[in-house]
């Protein structure tokens, strides 16, 4: 549901009478914070005038539907017990969507002017975003969507590359913040205890290590419900043509892992500059390989109450699609099937229908979040929106 932009505020400010300066600021400081959300609904309402979601294909007794539509470059999402979804951006901005049976009630704009903020992850009543080189939190933000407090920089020592730079972050269930670093390029051989992995901090930033290493670039993780075991989605290098290399989604059952970057890709293809003395044996094997360039990026488990019981435990995949294959790939969402231990995997299309006939392309699914009703949300960050698919016996 959009919601019209109320332009009047600049009108209002000039009514006041002559203010203090600490009331002036603050003034300007919520005006700014209206201007922000209203430029931005009115921004929404002029790109999203009618999203096509008759268009994706579900499988029988699957039902999507718009959940926001003004929510602009919408990537990773994080839901807070009190039923706040925040969603982080790729343009500075990160926004809390208040919901209830399903539905939107309160839409926020907690932040701005971050760089790339698009990982959230909730913890302990704060919001953590990342920023590039940084993570920050925002404390008690609940109770303050109208008025968010200063973030408070966790770590400010992270690489400063943006190429990969930007981050999916989650809480694993150690209690500590995951942090993944991409390779600062599409390929190369740098430090890799600081590029190409995935880290993990104490919440205050503290006690940093390195989880699992040779991973040029993963945008979304999580731990499986039963055994509590890290996958996590892995991309591709490109420049190699149209169909090599894959894709692919990892387990990491044990710390300090090699996946295989720079030297091997999707766990079959020896890199042509840097694979020559390290063959791909050396490294751990993908799970699943998902497909050359359909860019994997969110993904989750699920164990929600609402989807057939053969989906309990299954993997839901983001796949942003391909930006430079002669024929487009991914721009869909796909379900992993597979034993805890990673054996007899498999995958299926779930949704799709945002790459049309003639290539032409109107949303890219970033991530996926289920609800504890068990309904499963999709980001999409090129329409801007926020998608929820129900299940209904047919």
């Amino acid at each position: 549901m959009r919601r019209q932009p109320n332009l009047s505020f600049p009108f209002a400010f000039f009514a006041f009478s002559v203010p203090s300066a600490g009331h002036l600021r603050a003034s300007c400081s919520r005006i700014l914070r209206v201007a922000a959300s209203a430029l931005l609904a009115a921004r929404a309402l002029t790109a999203n005038a009618a999203l096509p979601i008759e268009r994706i294909r579900l499988p029988p007794g699957f039902h999507i539907e718009v959940l926001s539509d003004d929510v602009p470059s919408a990537r990773a999402m994080t839901l807070s017990p009190k039923g706040i979804l925040y969603v982080g951006s790729q343009d500075g901005h990160v926004y809390a969507l208040e919901l209830r049976n399903g539905r939107v009630t309160g839409h926020h704009v907690i932040a701005s002017g971050l760089q790339i903020p698009a990982g959230v992850a909730w913890h302990e009543g704060a919001l953590y975003v990342s920023a590039v080189s940084k993570i920050v939190r925002f404390d008690a933000i609940d109770a303050h969507l109208t008025d968010p407090p200063k973030p408070v920089v966790v770590t400010d020592k992270l690489p400063t590359e943006t190429h990969h730079g930007w981050k999916f972050i989650a809480f694993g269930p150690d209690g500590k913040l995951y942090v993944p670093q991409g390779a600062p390029c599409n390929i190369c051989e740098r430090d890799p205890d600081r590029y190409a992995l995935i880290a993990r901090m104490d919440p205050d930033g503290s006690h940093y290590e390195v989880v699992a290493r040779g991973i040029r670039n993963s945008v979304g993780f999580a731990w499986h419900p039963v055994t509590h075991e890290l996958w996590f989605t892995d991309n591709g290098r490109d420049l190699l043509g149209d169909d090599i290399p894959s894709d692919k989604l990892n387990r990491a059952p044990r710390l300090d892992m090699n996946f295989g970057f720079p030297y091997c890709h999707g766990g079959d293809t020896p890199d042509p500059e840097f694979g020559k003395d390290h063959p791909c044996s050396e490294f751990t094997p993908p799970v699943v390989q998902l497909g050359a360039h359909v860019a994997a990026l969110g993904m989750r488990f699920y164990d929600g109450p609402m989807f057939p019981a053969d989906y309990r435990n299954n993997i839901f995949i983001a796949e942003h699609g391909s930006w430079n294959r002669s024929k487009k790939v991914g721009y869909r969402v796909v379900r992993v099937i597979t034993d805890p231990d990673g054996s007899h995997a498999r995958q299926q299309v779930f949704a799709e229908g945002w790459l049309q006939p003639g290539e032409s392309v109107w949303g890219r699914p970033a991530d996926v979040l289920p609800l504890p009703d068990g309904s499963l949300l999709i980001s999409d960050d090129t329409a801007g929106a926020i998608y929820r698919v129900t299940y209904s016996a047919p």
